[in-house]
C-alpha cells in the first residue's frame, strides 16, 4: 500500500462491510476474533493470577488489591500511548503505511467490523506473554498481582470498544464514550486516543468535542 493510498482509505470510514488483510486463508482467519474470546481469555487468566498471587505468595491481601489497582491505572496510560504513538504511526513510508494500515488502519477504514475490534488471540497470547515476563523481571512476584489489574483495564477497554462500535448511542455513562470514540474516527483521528477513559486526553491537551 502506497502512503496516498493509505491516507485517502483511512480519511473515508466505511459503515459496513470488511477487509481481507491475507491471502492465506489461515492467516486471515487468525486476524479476526470474537470479542467474547479474548475478555474471556484475560478474565480467566487474570482470576489464575489473582488466586496465585494470594495463595502462593508472601504477599498481604492489602498489598495485593493495591497492586491490582496501580496495574489497572497503569493500563489507561499504556492504552493511551499505544493508541496515539503506535497505532497512528505516522505513514511517511511505504512501509510504516502498510504496518499502520494491518495493526489499525483497517479499523478506521472498516469501524464496525466486529471481527476486527480486538487484537487476535494468537498474537495477543504472545504478547501477554511477553509482558508478563518484562513486569515479573521488574517487579518479581508483584506481577502476580499487578499483571491482573493490567489485564483487567485491558479487558475492560475491549468491551468500551465493542460497545461503541458495535452499538447505537447508549442510554447510560456510555455515551460521552460512545461520542468522544466518534469524534476520533469520524472528526479528527488525530485527537480523544483514550477509548477507556478520556483522562489522558484531558491531561496531554488531546481531548476535542
Amino acid at each position: 500500500m502506497q502512503v496516498d493510498d493509505y491516507k485517502k482509505a483511512h480519511s473515508r470510514p466505511k459503515n459496513n462491510g470488511t477487509k481481507q488483510l491475507f491471502d492465506n486463508p489461515i492467516l486471515e482467519a487468525l486476524s479476526r476474533t470474537h470479542i467474547l474470546v479474548p475478555i474471556g481469555m484475560w478474565l480467566v487468566l487474570s482470576v489464575f493470577l489473582g488466586w496465585y498471587a494470594f495463595t502462593y505468595t508472601d504477599m498481604s491481601s492489602g498489598y495485593i488489591v493495591a497492586l491490582f489497582g496501580m496495574g489497572l491505572f497503569v493500563f489507561t496510560i499504556f492504552e493511551y500511548v499505544l493508541h496515539r504513538y503506535l497505532y497512528h504511526l505516522e505513514p511517511t513510508t511505504p512501509r510504516r503505511a502498510k504496518i499502520q494500515y494491518t495493526f489499525h488502519g483497517v479499523h478506521h477504514e472498516y469501524p464496525k467490523d466486529k471481527t476486527r475490534l480486538a487484537m487476535p488471540p494468537a498474537l495477543a497470547i504472545f504478547v501477554a506473554g511477553a509482558f508478563f515476563a518484562l513486569f515479573f523481571l521488574l517487579m518479581g512476584e508483584a506481577a502476580y498481582a499487578f499483571f491482573p489489574g493490567f489485564l483487567v483495564g485491558y479487558s475492560g477497554y475491549l468491551a468500551v470498544h465493542f460497545i461503541v462500535h458495535a452499538y447505537a448511542p447508549p442510554k447510560n455513562f456510555f455515551k460521552q464514550l460512545w461520542i468522544n470514540h466518534s469524534v476520533h474516527h469520524y472528526k479528527n483521528p488525530e485527537s480523544n486516543y483514550g477509548v477507556s477513559t478520556p483522562m489522558w486526553d484531558y491531561i496531554f491537551g488531546s481531548f476535542q468535542k
